[in-house]
């Protein structure tokens, strides 16, 4: 099987072509960059085959699959900077990206009659409540730029393909870019004391282990709407970060605070990420691991 996976440079992305290519499958990694600008750590992702892709451009996305031909698209490509998004300026490139790209990812795949898996996230509810959101919600009720155009991005995939995924997933960490695991342990070196919100929950989600259930995805044909993130239940950013620190060896003290006292956001951010994941399994499909594992794994890979 051969799959085009744009974003190849992004925490996601690297980990789903090296995943790919381990099984045995053909990946083509995609981005913006003139050629691949991800983790220089030797992977097959590193040296895959790369095409310069800009979604936002209709004609290019149609070029590139058409030349490409492959059995299926993974699209992790996303603007991702969630507070920048709220800036007036950037508004107009998120939709671009998040949105209009993606649909223009799911046309092509619709004309190639290739699957396509796209991956969305939490923020496209309220966030509002305790009860875990569902896969099959229509409860949607975004509260910032990038909320609102990751779900115009799902709208677009629903009403242009048949066979697609669309994967929720949240709280995201994985070894290429930027993530709070990265972040707690740099601000460890510079503070005895930090303060993390504590009244915002969700599970983390470890891009190995989703990287591997994209690939189980794209080997069936169980199409339709997932939450993934690692099992283990719902923590606050808070509790994270104390297990970070707790494995790392990290002296550092850990201060709960509310959102509200913690200020300085931009963009409103969901109190109650909880993801309900029992689709997962009702449709066969592996749960992800626990994610103190997820994590413990992670601080060995990064070390």
């Amino acid at each position: 099987m051969k799959v085009l996976v744009t974003g190849i440079s992004g925490q996601v992305g690297h980990d789903v072509v090296n995943e790919l290519i381990r099984r045995g499958h053909g990946a083509v990694g995609a981005g913006s960059s003139p050629a691949y600008s991800g983790l220089q750590d030797g992977s097959a992702a590193q040296s895959a085959p790369y095409r310069q892709l800009d979604i936002t451009c209709a004609s290019a996305v149609r070029q590139v699959l058409r030349e490409e031909q492959p059995d299926a698209v993974i699209h992790c490509a996303a603007w991702t900077a969630v507070d920048a998004a709220e800036d007036e300026e950037n508004r107009q490139q998120v939709m671009a990206v998040n949105a209009a790209g993606t649909g223009y990812l799911a046309e092509g795949c619709r004309e190639l009659d290739c699957p396509m898996v796209y991956l969305s996230t939490d923020y496209v509810f309220d966030g509002q409540g305790t009860e875990p959101w569902q896969a099959d919600s229509c409860d949607f009720g975004p509260l910032s730029v990038y909320g609102r155009s990751k779900l115009e991005g799902e709208q677009l995939v629903r009403k242009t393909l048949e066979k697609y995924f669309i994967v929720r997933i949240a709280w995201v960490f994985g070894a290429s870019g930027k993530n709070f695991v990265k972040t707690m342990l740099a601000l460890s070196e510079k503070y005895e004391s930090l303060r993390v919100v504590c009244d915002q929950i969700g599970t983390p989600t470890y891009t190995r282990d989703l990287a591997r259930l994209l690939a189980d995805m794209i080997e069936t044909e169980r199409y339709g709407t997932y939450h993934a993130t690692n099992e283990g239940g719902y923590i606050s950013w808070y509790e994270f970060a104390c297990e970070i620190f707790r494995q790392a060896g990290k002296g550092t003290k850990v201060l709960p605070v509310t959102t509200a006292e913690y200020g300085l956001s931009k963009a409103a951010r969901p109190f109650n990420s909880r993801l309900d994941k029992s689709k997962l399994q009702e449709m066969g499909f592996a749960p992800l691991p626990h994610w103190q594992d997820a994590l413990s794994r992670y601080l060995k890979e990064i070390e």
